[in-house]
Formats: structure tokens, C-alpha cells, sequence
């Protein structure tokens, strides 16, 4: 009976402490700075009306929408809201001064957890600054989305020259994107390519210039950018050079002349032959690439 007396003498006590804890917790959420997308909206309707648009106010996603959507990216909001606003005022701004390295990581806050942003630090686009900003608008409305060309070429306007001669990679006809060869995000290979050996990404799509070969073509092995540029040129096949020019840039003096060829100069002999007016080494030597006969071993046709 004395222990009963005690237990209820003393619960009084327990619930006023408990009702203080839950006082103390309430009260530091209302001053935690979040005043909610609501007040955001009622100064900012176009903003708002174009985030929920985006794909950051998809809760299926898990985008900021699932957090504390505006406030989820640009901080807490109500010394803003109690200094009568104004931009940078006591809120983080895409449009400020901010600098790169900062902007960026707010966006990787969230974006860090994916498996492309591993090495952003390292790649190109980070030590040059560029932020996440630069190249993506978090407002967007996905039905206004920019193709990728478009974005990647507002920087790289030595690209969009190249992509639009007479011989190019389909990039404009949207057959392949910048990024079906490049990692935008962070790469450790020179140019931020998706492969350390700019041959295997060359192989993904041109699997049959692999080989195996008899007999193959030095340069093939080698690099492929011998012979081709990466972008557009204006050859035939993304050649640097028209055929013979580029082929006697490495075959020089043996076997047949370094000159080129015209009506008067061919084959040395007997005499002079002009069989190779208007022709070309590929007429003769056909696998360029490699051959697998060992009839061809001068990669003939």
C-alpha cells in the first residue's frame, strides 16, 4: 500500500517532465526556420508555378517535394520572410554570387547518392567551375527541357562547328547524345570519355572494326583518332584527311612514292603509268581495318 502511495505521489512529476520535453521539442521545431512551400508561393506564383511542373516536386521520385520542397534547396525561410525578402536576403540563391563549388553541392546533397556523381570533384566540368546550375534548371518543365546538343553546345561551340559538317556522328539527327561517349558528371579519362581506352568506346557502337585479324592495321589498334576525328570533318568517314593524303602521312618512302599521285606519276618501273589519276590507296587496299586472309596480308581486297 506505501509503495502504491509513492507511485502516485510521484506520477504527477513524471508527466509534467514529459509534458516540458514535448513543450521544448515543439517549440524548437516552430523556430527550426521552415515556414513551408505555401508562404514561399504567395511572393514567388511564377517560380512555384513552373517547380511544380519539374520534376523535383514529384514525391515519386523522392524530390525535394517529399522534403521541404523550396526550402529543401534554397534553406530555411523565415529570416527571409521576417526581413520582407528580397533576393539573397537571409536565402540561399542559384542567382547569386555564390560560387560554383557551393551551388553544386547543394544539389548533391540529394544527388550524391547516385553512382554518376562518384568522381564529380575530378572530372573537368568541376575544376573549370561549372555547377549543376549551368547545365540544368531545376524549374524546368520537362516538356521544355533543351535536347542535350543544345546544352552542351552553348560551351562547346568548337563541337557544334564540327557536328555540323559533311560528315559528322548522328548527334544532330538525335541518334546519339553527347553523353553515349562522354560522362558530364565526372570522369577520370582524358575528355571525360566513358572509357579509359577510347578504342572500347569506339568498339560499342563499331563492334565490327574489332577484329580479331590476321593481319591488322597498326594504327586500328592503336587509336582509331589516327585516322578519324571524333566529331565532323569534312571527309568522307570522319577521316582528318581525304585518302591518299592521310595514308601517306605514315607511308612514306617505302614501296610506292611520297609524292602524290597524278596523271604523269605511278608505280616506278619501265615507265611512267598514270593508272592512279583520280584514284585512291582503298581502291587497291579495301580492309583498311585488318584482314583475315593470308592472301591479304597487304590488307588488298
Amino acid at each position: 500500500m506505501k509503495r502504491k502511495c509513492i507511485f502516485i505521489t510521484m506520477m504527477p512529476l513524471y508527466l509534467i517532465f514529459l509534458s516540458l520535453l514535448l513543450t521544448g521539442t515543439a517549440a524548437a521545431d516552430s523556430h527550426s526556420g521552415f515556414i513551408g512551400a505555401e508562404t514561399c508561393q504567395e511572393c514567388h506564383e511564377e517560380q512555384y508555378a513552373s517547380y511544380a511542373k519539374s520534376i523535383h516536386s514529384r514525391k515519386a521520385i523522392k524530390g525535394p517535394a517529399s522534403q521541404d520542397a523550396c526550402e529543401a534547396c534554397h534553406g530555411p525561410g523565415a529570416m527571409h520572410v521576417e526581413k520582407g525578402g528580397g533576393r539573397d536576403v537571409d536565402i540561399f540563391s542559384f542567382d547569386s554570387d555564390a560560387s560554383a563549388s557551393d551551388k553544386s553541392s547543394k544539389c548533391l546533397e540529394c544527388h550524391q547518392k547516385t553512382h554518376d556523381f562518384d568522381v564529380w570533384d575530378m572530372g573537368k566540368h568541376a575544376r573549370n567551375e561549372v555547377s549543376c546550375d549551368d547545365c540544368h534548371d531545376m524549374h524546368n518543365n520537362a516538356s521544355q527541357k533543351p535536347s542535350q546538343p543544345e546544352v552542351c553546345f552553348d560551351c562547346h561551340r568548337g563541337v557544334r562547328f564540327d557536328v555540323s559538317k559533311r560528315s559528322h556522328h548522328p548527334i544532330l539527327e538525335g541518334k546519339v547524345s553527347c553523353s553515349s561517349c562522354h560522362s558530364p558528371h565526372g570522369s577520370i579519362s582524358r575528355s571525360m570519355v566513358k572509357t579509359d581506352d577510347p578504342q572500347e568506346l569506339c568498339y560499342s557502337c563499331h563492334a565490327d572494326k574489332r577484329g580479331p585479324y590476321i593481319y591488322e592495321h597498326p594504327p586500328v589498334e592503336e587509336n582509331c583518332m589516327a585516322c578519324h576525328l571524333p566529331h565532323g570533318s569534312r571527309h568522307a568517314k570522319l577521316m582528318a584527311q581525304k585518302v591518299p593524303n592521310i595514308c601517306q602521312d605514315c607511308h612514306h618512302w617505302s614501296r610506292h612514292p611520297a609524292t602524290p599521285y597524278d596523271g604523269e606519276s605511278g608505280f616506278t618501273g619501265s615507265g611512267s603509268s598514270n593508272r592512279f589519276f583520280g584514284r585512291s590507296c582503298l581502291n587497291c587496299h579495301g580492309a583498311i581495318h585488318g584482314g583475315n586472309t593470308f592472301e591479304n596480308h597487304a590488307l588488298t581486297r
